[in-house]
């Protein structure tokens, strides 16, 4: 897993590139084995029909003009074995040498709506991508004295961003981190949680606590369902976990607005960090009183505190046991920390029934023993 952002996925990739490139070859693949089958078998048998097949197989990954030569190639072909195998009814030529061109002709129309629908997808992709970059962008691999490792999937095929999100800013004196999870899937999740990584990113810096930082992002998230009251964002809450380490000291600081516990790694003890008095989730705050209450527990050189959203916890199999996390972090207590999300992700997968059906992000926050260097603040 790239310590930086989101995993890409090359071997879906790298199949896709070999399927393409099996199509292109297809109808070259079909042309050989009619003008070998033609050499080998009697006058009889007519395999040059196949040819017929020629520009359909085309359209489906050569451009207009490809298909359109393969179409012509293919009649060229069919003229010549007719005439090689002692010629044959003119009428006959002419009619299967016009159905190849009417094929063509369909063909070549095929190619260009699946031309301009691939143009269209690399733009609408391209978009998603800055899109990534700009909601979700990638972490530093070191801030200030902590190494962040992160692991995101989206659950939507293809999907770049989904309902989870993540941020983290040094501040003076300390690293804010932000880890969430919106209700639901689909756009409107995607909707709030930029919201709210916006909220973060303009209140991090000068929110006294955690517990400000918190009220600022419901406040934040208010402002923009006032604004747009028709907004999918007005239906829908999130959970967020909140995380402070200071430079100096060997402690953190941490606030959970109704979001999974972490687990802390102290030396090769794995525990979970008790939320006492967890805050309601973003978005809820109307229906109850609300007091945060700001966790503090140790955290010095060499500890490691894992975030995660339910997308991990809640994976279950196929007897529908939810995933063991705690079980899985004690075995991994030794592994690098920069191993640690890929571990995850390859035993998420095989442990999920028919794979990941969630989003899915985990944060790895290890504390190291000396500070970023200058120019690794954000």
């Amino acid at each position: 897993m790239h310590a930086a952002g989101p995993r890409p996925r090359p071997r879906p990739a790298t199949t896709s590139r070999a399927q393409f490139n099996l199509g292109r070859a297809l109808p070259v693949l079909v042309m050989i084995v009619v003008v070998v089958a033609d050499l080998v078998t009697p006058d009889a048998e007519r395999v040059d029909r196949l040819l017929f097949t020629v520009p359909a197989l085309a359209a489906a990954t050569w451009s207009v003009w490809g298909t359109v030569g393969m179409g012509l190639l293919a009649m060229a072909l069919r003229a010549v074995l007719a005439v090689s195998r002692g010629g044959a009814a003119v009428d006959e030529l002419l009619a299967s040498e016009g159905l190849i061109l009417s094929i063509t002709a369909v063909a070549a129309w095929v190619s260009a709506v699946r031309t301009r629908y691939e143009r269209d997808l690399a733009e609408v992709t391209a978009v998603a991508d800055v899109v990534q970059r700009v909601v979700l962008r990638p972490l530093p691999l070191r801030l200030g004295p902590v190494e962040l490792h992160l692991l995101y999937v989206a659950a939507a095929a293809k999907a770049r961003i989904g309902g989870d999100f993540y941020e983290a800013v040094r501040i003076p004196g300390a690293v804010r981190i932000m880890l969430g999870d919106v209700q639901g899937k689909g756009l409107g999740a995607v909707e709030t949680a930029s919201v709210l990584l916006g909220a973060f990113r303009s209140t991090a810096y000068d929110a006294p606590d955690l517990g400000a930082l918190a009220d600022r992002l419901d406040e934040g998230l208010a402002r923009y369902v006032a604004w747009d009251p028709e907004s999918d964002a007005a239906e829908r809450f999130a959970t967020v976990v909140l995380v402070e380490i200071p430079e100096d000291g060997d402690t953190g600081r941490l606030l959970s607005c109704g979001h999974p516990p972490p687990l802390l790694q102290r030396g090769a003890t794995v525990t979970v960090v008790d939320v006492a008095e967890p805050s309601l989730p973003l978005n809820l705050a109307g229906l109850a009183e609300s007091r945060h209450h700001v966790e503090e527990f140790p955290f010095g050189p060499g500890d490691r505190l894992l975030l995660y959203t339910d997308g991990v916890s809640e994976t279950r199999d196929r007897d529908g046991v939810f995933y063991p996390l705690e079980e899985r972090a004690r075995q991994w207590a030794d592994a690098a920390s920069e191993r640690v999300p890929e571990l995850l992700h390859r035993d998420l997968a095989a442990y999920g029934t028919g794979g990941l059906d969630d989003d899915v992000a985990a944060l790895l926050i290890a504390r190291t023993d000396g500070t970023a260097p200058p120019g690794h603040a954000r």
